[in-house]
C-alpha cells in the first residue's frame, strides 16, 4: 500500500472514531536491579501477575522461559493485550512492555509496582499514546 492510500484510508476516520482516552504502550528499561531477582523465573511470574492486578488487568495466560546461564523472558497475556519483561541479570538490566487496550486499565501503577519490587536504581520509561477506534476502546472481552 503506497502512503497516498494509507492516508485516504486514515481520512476517512469520522469524528465518532476518534478516542476521548487513548490506549497506552509503556516501554520500560530497568537498570541496576536485584541479579536473584532477575533470574528467579518463579518470583518474575508473580511479579507480572501481581503488577497486571494491580494495573486492574485480566491474565489470561502466563508463560515464561528461564535461560542458561541466566536470563528469564515472561509475558502475561492480557483481556486487555499484554505485559512482558525481558532480563539480563548479568547487566543488572531488564526490559519491560506494557500494551494496554481499554479505559479501565492502569499501566502507571504496574510500571511503579516493577520499579521497586525489582529494585531498579535507575530507569526510563517511555509512552506511546495510541488511538485505535473506539469500537475497539468500548468492547470489554472476557475469557471463553
Amino acid at each position: 500500500m503506497d502512503l497516498s492510500k494509507k492516508s485516504q484510508i486514515l481520512k476517512g476516520f469520522s469524528n465518532k472514531d476518534k478516542l476521548a482516552h487513548q490506549s497506552k504502550h509503556f516501554l520500560l528499561e530497568l537498570y541496576r536491579c536485584d541479579y536473584e531477582k532477575l533470574n528467579d523465573e518463579s518470583f518474575l511470574r508473580c511479579t507480572l501477575s501481581n503488577a497486571a492486578k494491580l494495573a486492574n488487568a485480566t491474565v489470561l495466560n502466563l508463560t515464561s522461559n528461564k535461560f542458561e546461564p541466566h536470563g528469564v523472558t515472561a509475558i502475561a497475556l492480557l483481556a486487555e493485550s499484554h505485559l512482558s519483561i525481558h532480563t539480563w541479570p548479568e547487566s543488572y538490566y531488564s526490559a519491560v512492555d506494557i500494551f494496554t487496550c481499554g479505559k479501565n486499565m492502569n499501566p502507571e501503577r504496574a510500571s511503579k509496582y516493577l520499579i521497586e519490587v525489582l529494585m531498579a536504581e535507575e530507569h526510563l520509561l517511555r509512552i506511546i499514546n495510541r488511538n485505535p477506534p473506539s469500537t475497539v476502546h468500548n468492547q470489554i472481552r472476557t475469557k471463553v
